[in-house]
């Protein structure tokens, strides 16, 4: 059966391979992304291989901007049944050093980005009796991680709310869940390596039982199941899709 799903971050990355894989399966898919050249390439690939998909170039941070584009997926796909949030912005900063302008941004982007998609679509997964929501937060805010202190808070709000709306919906046909990525290879993960804010990728390899990194497709597999009709009686679920990744 296709759904409509919206997915954020959707121009590179894990949310570009989410927005593939629901496509893939049938679903028609608004992809949401501050980089519009990105997300609108993003759409057409998808497009020329038969799916059906819209491109919304949108700051999550910006309410107005995200209900905007909330409507416009509504519009041309249908209402929202599935919404998958995976836009975020990360930063390596001594606490100390961190200004208060920096934390309200990483909190406006990661924690109430989150916010502003998830209270834009529940009326229409409530209306439908149906939803699947997935939020991506972060390995990090299970473990922490030194000079990301506004980044791991961002991710365990993210992760709290994501518990706090499983428990809220639960009766109405919507499921909550939420994947903490462990060592994804992203473009996202490979910056802060690049400049040496992180230990090299040989070093980092020395966590994961597995040997290696995950990829973006190892994150979509797992969110294309919790979005699915079998993944049902999963809600307010942290699922770690880490390799083992030692927190």
């Amino acid at each position: 059966m296709s759904r409509v799903a919206v997915v954020t971050g959707a121009g590179s990355g894990m949310g570009l391979a989410i927005s593939q894989h629901l496509a893939a399966r049938g679903d028609r898919v608004a992809l949401l992304d501050l980089n519009g050249a990105a997300v609108e390439e993003a759409a057409q690939r998808l497009r020329d291989g038969g799916a059906e998909a819209i491109a919304c170039q949108v700051d999550v941070s910006d309410r107005s901007a995200v209900l905007a584009a909330i409507e416009t997926a509504r519009r041309e796909l249908g209402p929202i049944e599935i919404m998958v949030t995976s836009a975020g912005i990360e930063a390596f900063v001594d606490f100390l050093d961190i200004s208060p302008e920096d934390w309200d941004k990483m909190m406006a982007v990661n924690l109430t980005g989150t916010f502003h998609c998830l209270q834009a679509v529940v009326p229409d997964m409530l209306a439908g009796g149906w939803g699947r929501i997935v939020t991506i937060s972060s390995s990090s805010a299970q473990s922490g991680t030194k000079r990301m202190a506004s980044y791991v808070a961002s991710k365990g709000g993210v992760i709290a709310l994501t518990k706090a709306l499983a428990i809220e919906y639960a009766a109405h046909g919507i499921t909550v869940n939420t994947i903490p990525p462990g060592f994804i290879e992203t473009p996202m993960m490979h910056r802060p390596i690049d400049s040496g804010e992180l230990p090299p990728m040989k070093d980092l390899l020395t966590r994961a039982p597995m040997g290696r990194s995950g990829t973006s497709e190892d994150i979509a597999a797992a969110c294309t199941f919790l979005c699915s009709e079998e993944a049902g009686y999963i809600t307010g679920q942290q699922i770690n899709v880490n390799g083992g990744w030692y927190l």
